[in-house]
């Protein structure tokens, strides 16, 4: 397997000027725990939950001691600062961003968030994002493999075609949110399913493609919690 066959595809992305209540939105709106930053069409950063950790909006800014401000440079120092004050994605972003191709086997993209102790990578095909893989994306690679054969050129078009089929439908959600492996005609949805409609619709557009022989429903239900679904507490000061 590469990371083509693992990779989530249709990422959410933001810009380098798109400010921090936007950014903030689109993680927690769209489940992902990182943004990649386009400009031109290239990968110019990525805006991770860890670098928005520490914020002086929650009071959790890194605050030195004085005898480490004393050893470290002013230019870090200043970097911190922006850091943690910055408003906009450009100004929050972790600039050496790490990327591997779409045809890198996923032994050496394991290996890769192993040793740069990262979470996720952004997948390119001739400099352009096409996806990201994470340590989730490769846990359901493990889980399929455990199953099925390893995957195959015929796969490869049942993953595309269901992908294809999928960006069509106007009630469909952001195809980035479900990852499709595919092993030996095999299709395995994993991901988030906002309702019941929505994920029996999904099955339905995998069982329909050409060439999938069953399908295997890993996605997860979005659990949605009605604050006045609760139990009867007392009220306050009350027995």
């Amino acid at each position: 397997m590469n990371a083509a066959d693992v990779m989530t595809p249709d990422v959410i992305c933001a810009a380098p000027d798109t400010p921090l209540p936007e950014l903030v939105r689109l993680m927690l709106d769209n489940q992902v725990s990182a943004l990649p930053v386009i400009a031109d069409g290239q990968i110019v950063g990525i805006v991770s939950e860890g670098d928005l950790m520490r914020r002086a909006e929650t009071g959790t800014e890194p605050r030195p001691s004085r005898w480490l401000e004393l050893v470290t440079s002013t230019d870090r120092l200043a970097a911190d600062y922006t850091h943690a004050h910055g408003r906009k994605a450009s100004e929050i972003m972790t600039h050496d961003v790490v990327t591997v191709a779409d045809t890198m086997p996923i032994a050496e993209v394991a290996h890769l968030l192993e040793t740069r102790r990262i979470k996720r990578v952004p997948v390119t095909r001739d400099g352009r994002l096409v996806g990201i893989v994470s340590r989730r994306n490769l846990l359901q690679a493990l889980a399929t493999r455990l199953s099925t054969p390893p995957v195959t050129a015929d796969d490869r078009t049942i993953r595309d075609a269901f992908y294809t089929e999928l960006r069509r439908q106007t009630w469909a959600i952001t195809p980035g949110a479900i990852n499709a492996v595919v092993a030996e005609g095999v299709v395995h949805l994993w991901g988030v399913a906002p309702d019941e409609a929505l994920r029996q619709a999904i099955v339905v557009v995998a069982e329909n493609v050409p060439g999938v022989r069953a399908v295997e429903d890993h996605m997860e239900h979005r659990r949605v919690i009605d604050p006045l679904d609760r139990p009867n507490w007392p009220s306050p000061g009350r027995p």
